[in-house]
């Protein structure tokens, strides 16, 4: 993927893993344009990075991922880079998650996770098609290949996205646009609730391992433990599931 002169549009850009990559982007000279639902969040970030463009959108709702492309497209037509990274994680005993009167809650994941994620890439690779570089890169997780049972739907929607991912790659695979997929590890940022993932990777070395992966043109990008487990066999898969459960099921009791 070339590293300079693109103009690239982040989902959740305004903090954790987002903005992460939005600092990087913008020091190896890209225009870096960021969403995020909450405007305090996005001035935050905007007074970090001076030159970070910022719009505010709910990417679970499709009126607001159509805006959000139109007003993309119409004010900066040179967008040639998505990258779907806007993402939540809901930890959940699913025998007390009261489905029945919650479920606009559990809902909410599935569609930031995957509804748009699948949306964007399908409005923006038309867009992309005739441009003379380009490329969608679609976060995933460690978890889509090694399920985290207390974050079931997450792990699901992760799953799905690179699967998505795939399928992606083949159908683009004529034109001049990439698709990679990064599949991080736990990185010590906010994602699921303050606190869940201190033990995570440094998101400053995550960060700039992704970028070393993107300099090498790789295709699936993983770090830390998520290495191993994109290629991990389905028996060492079981058994990483089920001790990782084991260590963590009374958080969800």
């Amino acid at each position: 993927m070339k590293l300079s002169g693109n103009t690239i549009l982040i989902t959740g850009g305004s903090s954790g893993i987002g903005l992460g990559f939005a600092e990087r982007f913008i020091k190896a000279g890209n225009k870096v344009i960021v969403c995020g639902r909450r405007e305090s969040v996005l001035q935050k970030a905007k007074e970090q990075f001076p030159s970070l463009i910022t719009y505010v959108s709910d990417v679970s709702k499709e009126s607001d991922r159509l805006a959000l492309f139109e007003w993309v497209t119409i004010n900066y037509p040179d967008v040639n880079v998505l990258v779907n990274n806007a993402g939540i994680q809901q930890r959940f005993n699913l025998l007390k998650a009261n489905a029945k009167d919650n479920w606009g809650y559990f809902n909410k994941e599935i569609a930031i996770n995957t509804e748009a994620p699948i949306h964007f890439s399908m409005l923006f690779a038309p867009f992309f098609a005739d441009k003379e570089t380009a490329a969608i890169i679609n976060v995933t997780s460690g978890l889509a290949f090694t399920p985290m049972v207390i974050a079931p739907i997450y792990s699901a929607t992760k799953a799905a996205i690179h699967s998505f991912t795939v399928s992606l790659r083949h159908q683009l695979s004529e034109t001049l646009i990439e698709v990679i997929e990064v599949a991080p590890p736990a990185v010590n940022t906010d994602l699921g609730g303050e606190g869940l993932h201190t033990q995570g990777e440094p998101l400053d070395d995550f960060a700039n391992g992704v970028f070393q992966g993107l300099e090498e043109g790789k295709q699936e990008i993983g770090y830390g433990s998520s290495v191993e487990r994109l290629r991990m066999t389905r028996d060492e898969i079981d058994q990483y599931v089920e001790t990782m459960y084991n260590a963590m099921k009374k958080t969800i009791e």
